[in-house]
């Protein structure tokens, strides 16, 4: 059997800390006097890297040493919100294990910070699980460009069509495809209709197994 990878993007689909980033953002841009509305967030931030959400949001192009400046500003807020509320979207830790006691890889891909990435994976010990750790200071394109994905299989030695990406965002699921991946939407944040179409769709991780992993990627 060739060897398998299951990939997992981190806000959404490991934690659900997306209403813990949106406390972040609403103290942020109140701080700049920046208008926001909740539909807003649902279209323009879940999912995204932090340079596209800034630009949106500010209404101009932010990027280089601002965009750093205001990146560390916000995400160091989220932090400071979420650091004492760590804990998976239910059962992921048992889906997790199972994967590892049938030999498959495992990785993570996001586009959060590598600070963001850190607490989260300090906090669950993911770093004893995970063959590879990747955060938005790894790649050069963003999702739903595929490079995150695609520089995951390769650091694991996996090919593509061998891996499973689990996503919950619009451009996530994208990237995931885009990779020539299987993905399986977790509902955590949109439902289906709001992402492309998946191979299968999750609400938490009791509703998934290894022998799932295996029929999905036996489909051609």
């Amino acid at each position: 059997m060739n060897q398998k990878c299951v990939i997992f993007d981190m806000d959404g689909v490991i934690c659900h800390t997306n209403p813990h980033h949106v406390v972040a953002f609403e103290e942020f841009f109140n701080k700049y006097k920046i208008p926001y509305t909740n539909e807003e967030f649902e279209e323009h931030m879940y999912g995204k890297h932090n340079s596209y959400i800034m630009t949106h949001f500010f209404k101009r192009p932010i990027e280089g040493e601002e965009l750093l400046k205001l990146e560390d500003e916000k995400e160091g807020m989220f932090r400071e919100i979420y650091k004492d509320k760590v804990e998976t979207i239910p059962h992921y830790m048992d889906f997790l294990s199972e994967l590892k006691s049938h030999g498959f890889k495992t990785a993570v891909a996001t586009s959060a910070p590598r600070a963001n990435l850190d607490l989260i994976a300090n906090f669950l010990k993911l770093d004893q699980k995970m063959d590879s750790m990747m955060s938005s200071e790894d790649v050069t394109f963003h999702k739903p460009n595929p490079e995150v994905y695609l520089k995951s299989a390769e650091r694991v030695g996996v090919s593509p069509s061998d891996c499973v990406v689990f996503e919950d965002s619009f451009s996530g699921v994208t990237a995931g495809l885009n990779a020539g991946m299987k993905v399986v939407g977790v509902l955590s944040t949109h439902t289906k209709e709001q992402l492309p179409i998946c191979d299968f769709y999750i609400n938490d991780y009791s509703e998934v197994n290894v022998d799932k992993i295996l029929e999905l990627l036996d489909k051609k």
